[in-house]
């Protein structure tokens, strides 16, 4: 058992790191303030070959394991998790995956290889504005018409949804009155953008303010039977092999914006000084210090442990889900104790911990809430 990042593991976090801090952070106030995404940085990274890295060589990807995609989203968030959600968790993720993984090659040379390039921007349509944690419910249905299928319907909290430019949507192929079993006749079809009647708006959010967020609206969307990923029905299984990929990214995700705060609140409690001493010196804060760190190692090693299972074709759907609960809940409570640190001036807006301590709240609320992945993991516990 082996817990040492190889040499190549670590080269590559150096280099992810220094493109982070010098072409990412120079740009985050500006689109945290205007709330809208730099879509300058999808070519750039593209070029660099920091984008679908786990996919094949073959499309243009880098073919590393899920270790080393972790360390890049740890990186990536520790700068800025609305960046970092737009072209790692969305772009690099939820949108490519089941593309990956179940699409034909005309697909993949028409959608992974321009993404992968940074040429084309993905989206991933799933949960609707009645059909939340409940997705199975969802009422978007695409009824063939010849060589097409006819879609109607809508989503909500669609990331990338205002720019995107393709987007595999969940609908239902089969009317849901027919349907023998729960989840039977759902289908992945790809959408792209300029579709007569597939339209977006944008949301406003309290967090994550520069990963644009949008409902999408499909009225009457004519699109070719090419489009359907994998086989017509069969897209539960594609949407819970995205999920699982997408959970322990968000294990990535947690750590690196608690090693953000962490970072943050060292730093200020070693600056500030009260009663003639710094602050980190008074034991009450020196215990805050001590299990923040204590838990991002926690965090980071579940993390690593559920990518290495993943990248060995282990099932870990329990492994994803749990370190879906512990670190998005525990990464709730590490905010609070970094902005406590900070006192009065945590919950300023010039300071970089207010924003950290707002982006985190998303994290247990998207790619399955906490209730729902503590049902996903009974499941599996056989509960």
């Amino acid at each position: 058992m082996d817990f040492e990042l190889s040499e190549e593991q670590k080269m590559f976090r150096d280099q992810i790191r220094n493109f982070a801090e010098t072409e990412i952070a120079p740009l985050v106030d500006e689109a945290e303030e205007k709330e809208v995404t730099p879509l300058q940085l999808f070519p750039m990274m593209g070029k660099l070959g920091y984008l679908g890295i786990t996919y094949s060589e073959k499309y243009g990807g880098a073919e590393v394991d899920k270790i080393t995609e972790c360390i890049l989203i740890e990186e990536l968030n520790k700068v800025c998790a609305g960046i970092a959600g737009v072209v790692s968790t969305t772009h690099s993720g939820l949108g490519t995956r089941a593309i990956n993984d179940y699409g034909t090659e005309e697909q993949k040379q028409r959608f992974l290889v321009p993404a992968i390039k940074g040429e084309k921007i993905a989206a991933f349509a799933l949960t609707e504005a009645d059909a939340g944690s409940d997705a199975i419910a969802l009422r978007t249905r695409a009824v063939k018409d010849g060589d097409d299928y006819i879609i109607n319907g809508s989503k909500m909290f669609i990331s990338n949804g205002t720019f995107c430019d393709f987007v595999p949507v969940a609908c239902y192929t089969t009317d849901p009155k027919e349907v023998k079993k729960r989840g039977q006749g759902i289908s992945l079809i790809v959408v792209e953008k300029g579709m007569p009647g597939f339209s977006a708006t944008k949301l406003k959010k309290s967090g994550n303010r520069s990963h644009e967020t949008a409902q999408l609206y499909f009225e009457d969307v004519r699109v070719p039977k090419e489009n359907l990923i994998g086989e017509e029905g069969k897209g539960l299984a594609q949407i819970l092999t995205t999920l699982k990929s997408g959970r322990i990214s968000y294990g990535a995700r947690a750590t690196g914006m608690a090693q953000a705060a962490y970072d943050l609140a060292f730093k200020y409690a070693h600056e500030r000084e009260q009663f003639g001493k710094q602050i980190a010196k008074f034991q009450i804060n020196t215990v805050k210090l001590v299990d923040m760190a204590m838990h991002i190692d926690i965090m980071r090693m579940m993390t690593y442990r559920a990518a290495w299972m993943y990248s060995e074709g282990m099932n870990c759907m329990k492994e994803a889900c749990m370190l879906k609960i512990y670190a998005t809940e525990k990464v709730q409570e590490l905010m609070l104790l970094a902005l406590d640190l900070h006192g009065g001036y945590g919950y300023m807006r010039e300071y970089a911990i207010e924003r950290l301590w707002r982006d985190a709240k998303m994290l247990n609320l998207t790619e399955g809430t906490t209730p729902i992945n503590y049902m996903a993991a009974a499941r599996e516990l056989g509960i």
